[in-house]
């Protein structure tokens, strides 16, 4: 089905001062929108036109082949996710059934957020990092290069991903990516929203 960008699901203000209306706007407006754009020209004539977005993802993928349209597709899925994985006055305490599998498989919550946050650090260039409920039942943090998301792989359900190309903190925090994930995981994740998806999964 013809890929469509999602609104906001808040104000372009609505995450200050930890991510800019400026940020907002130009990540969701102007690059996030692309990738719906070029998607939908590249999915013409592929015979996927009517699957899935995640099902284009797997299929685009090809292996680790990729190219230009999982690329988009890719990103499409990312960012529908990654705006609702935020919420104004987010981070705080952890539906606990959550916390209690976090406690469970890293020791502690601040051990989770520490790997999430260095995962993001380590990922070279454009990528992602992840929160993943793996295949074999247990919680990991994982990064990817580019668009690549666990949809692709294979190694289970993204619970809760952060964006980390340039795109989406230089406005704000120049080079200090460290800094933007730590505003992430400890002000913006919608905690809700990552729980709903691990209540659905497990």
């Amino acid at each position: 089905m013809a890929f469509e960008l999602p609104p906001l699901p808040y104000a372009y203000d609505a995450l200050a001062p930890y991510m800019s209306a400026e940020t907002l706007e130009f990540h969701h407006d102007k690059h996030h929108n692309a990738y719906v754009v070029k998607g939908n020209e590249l999915l013409q004539g592929t015979g996927m036109e009517n699957d899935s977005l995640e099902d284009v993802v797997k299929k685009s993928y090809n292996g680790g082949q990729g190219g230009g349209l999982f690329n988009q597709a890719s990103q499409h899925w990312n960012h529908i996710e990654f705006w609702q994985w935020m919420k104004p006055n987010g981070g705080g305490a952890i539906p606990g059934e959550l916390e209690n599998k976090i406690v469970e498989d890293f020791g502690s919550v601040d051990a989770m957020k520490d790997q999430f946050v260095q995962a993001g650090v380590g990922q070279f260039g454009s990528g992602w990092c992840w929160l993943v409920l793996g295949t074999d039942g247990k919680l990991a943090i994982s990064k990817s290069p580019n668009g690549v998301n666990p949809i692709a792989t294979g190694e289970g359900t993204a619970l809760l991903g952060c964006d980390v190309w340039e795109h989406s903190y230089y406005i704000d925090y120049r080079n200090r990516r460290p800094d933007y994930l730590k505003a992430f995981v400890d002000n913006m994740v919608n905690w809700d929203r990552v729980a709903e998806i691990f209540g659905n999964a497990s």
